[in-house]
């Protein structure tokens, strides 16, 4: 297989490939550490593409502090616009398939049916504006570019709203949780292997899809199952986005319609509950 390089390594969803690559043994799929592959350093991208020389780049790499991107704009613009812009900029150079991860958070989310990827986009939040701009940069510079957006991200890796959950039901006798935010649960792992079954199609079908589990949920009762799953004892209250108040405004429906990924990829996308409790079999193994 061609060679692949992972931007954004260390982050959660770059742990999920390597998880992968380690158990596959069969991929040419390289994970340069942050120091030597920073999206914000020509140089070191330049020396990655020479030495690497990778028919596929996965971007990773994000700024994905939303709260904390209201008030650090400046850092946010620069690693998910600038940083796109870089990679999109050397992959065209050098005749690279880009694989771009985004959000849902590109969307205002207050369509009443699941998103598909040519409904408008219109962000609320600082991060969700630079994620769209890091897509419209990467559309203008590069014509081998896949952009993927996803949301509610979680895995046996990094920090995530499962594992957070699971610390905080082992902490507390009681969590509120917002019920009136609904979406889509997305065990990285699913996605790190749709990505990799895209790359082994060889397809030209260059483009934006959407990608989740499959299933619809709200924080609440995500949570619930986290607990009902893992058999931890705690009272959940649900609330309203209104009564927990954060810095930056986050989509109220963020359901994505993956029927073009499916279609064109031949993609079978597992049950979002599914997916949860391979993962806290998993977390329980650690």
């Amino acid at each position: 297989m061609s060679n692949i390089v992972v931007f954004g390594a260390s982050g959660q969803l770059g742990q999920c490939f390597k998880n992968l690559a380690e158990e596959a043994n069969n991929l040419a799929i390289f994970f340069p550490s942050e120091s030597e592959a920073n999206i914000l350093d020509i140089d070191a991208l330049k020396k990655i593409f020479e030495v690497y020389k990778p028919a596929y780049s996965i971007n990773c790499a994000a700024y994905t502090a939303v709260d904390k991107a209201e008030d650090d704009q400046e850092l946010a613009i620069k690693i998910n616009k600038t940083g796109v812009e870089n990679l999109s900029r050397l992959c065209a150079e050098n005749d690279s398939v880009l694989i771009h991860i985004s959000t849902d958070f590109v969307f205002e989310g207050n369509k009443p049916s699941p998103l598909n990827e040519d409904d408008e986009t219109k962000p609320i939040s600082v991060y969700g504006q630079t994620k769209l701009d890091g897509e419209k940069i990467g559309q203008t510079l590069l014509e081998k570019l896949f952009i993927i957006r996803t949301g509610w991200l979680y895995s046996e890796y990094g920090n995530n709203f499962v594992k957070t959950m699971q610390r905080l039901g082992a902490e507390k006798d009681e969590l509120k949780i917002i019920a009136d935010q609904v979406g889509t649960p997305t065990y990285a792992i699913d996605l790190a292997l749709c990505i990799l079954q895209i790359i082994g199609s060889g397809s030209t079908a260059y483009g934006i899809y959407h990608y989740s589990n499959e299933g619809v949920t709200s924080w609440y009762d995500f949570a619930k199952a986290i607990f009902d799953i893992s058999g931890t004892t705690v009272k959940i209250i649900p609330v309203k986005t209104e009564d927990y108040v954060t810095k930056a405004t986050r989509p109220s429906y963020s359901v994505m319609d993956k029927s073009k990924i499916k279609k064109e990829f031949n993609i079978t996308i597992p049950y979002w509950r599914d997916s949860l409790i391979t993962c806290i079999n998993k977390l329980k193994q650690l």
